[in-house]
C-alpha cells in the first residue's frame, strides 16, 4: 500500500502525457541527474549496460536535434533539454530493447518530477535529404558508428498543466 505522500507507479503511468510545448524555463541539473539515474537503473540484457545518456542543453544542439529527421522533432528546438540514449551495439545485440526500457524509465521519472517530455524516435527515420536520423545524431554528438540511437527525450517545463490529451 502506498504511503500517503507517495505516488504509485500506476498513478504515474496514468497521468503521463507526451508534452511537446514548453514554457521555456530551465531544468535544474539535479533533475537531469535524476533522469539519467533512473535510466541507469533500467534492466538490460545480461546486465551488459550498453547505454550512455547524453544531456543536451545547448540551444544550437537542440536546434540540430530538431532537424535530425524530416518530421516529428521540430518541437525539440523549444525544449529546455534533451537526453539522447545511445547504445554500443558491440556490447549488446539487444540495444533497441535496452535503450527503449531506459527511455521509458526516464519518461516516468520526468512525470514524477513534474517535467514535460516526449520521446523522439530516431531509429529507422530519415531527414529531408534521406540521411539516417541516427547518423545525424551521431554527428551532432560526435559518437562512433557502433553507437546506435533509438531516440531521445525532449524535456521542458510544461507550457500548461495537462490533465489529459497531448500537448
Amino acid at each position: 500500500m502506498p504511503t500517503p505522500n507517495s505516488r504509485s507507479l500506476l498513478a504515474l503511468m496514468r497521468s503521463r502525457r507526451s508534452i511537446r510545448r514548453y514554457s521555456g524555463g530551465p531544468i535544474p541539473q539535479a533533475s537531469l541527474k535524476c533522469l539519467t539515474d533512473a535510466a541507469a537503473l533500467a534492466p538490460t540484457s545480461r546486465d551488459r549496460k550498453p547505454c550512455a545518456f547524453h544531456c543536451i542543453t545547448d540551444r544550437a544542439q537542440l536546434e540540430q536535434l530538431a532537424r535530425a529527421k524530416a518530421a516529428g522533432a521540430a518541437f525539440t528546438a523549444n525544449a529546455a533539454a534533451a537526453i539522447v540514449v545511445s547504445a554500443d551495439s558491440t556490447i549488446s545485440d539487444t540495444w533497441i530493447e535496452d535503450s527503449s526500457i531506459a527511455l521509458t524509465y526516464m519518461m516516468l521519472e520526468a512525470e514524477a518530477l513534474g517535467l514535460g517530455c516526449c520521446w523522439v524516435q530516431m531509429h529507422l527515420r530519415f531527414d529531408a535529404d534521406g540521411t539516417s536520423a541516427e547518423e545525424n545524431v551521431r554527428r551532432i554528438l560526435d559518437l562512433p558508428e557502433q553507437h546506435r540511437i533509438v531516440g531521445f527525450l525532449a524535456l521542458g517545463q510544461p507550457e500548461e498543466n495537462v490533465s489529459g490529451g497531448q500537448l
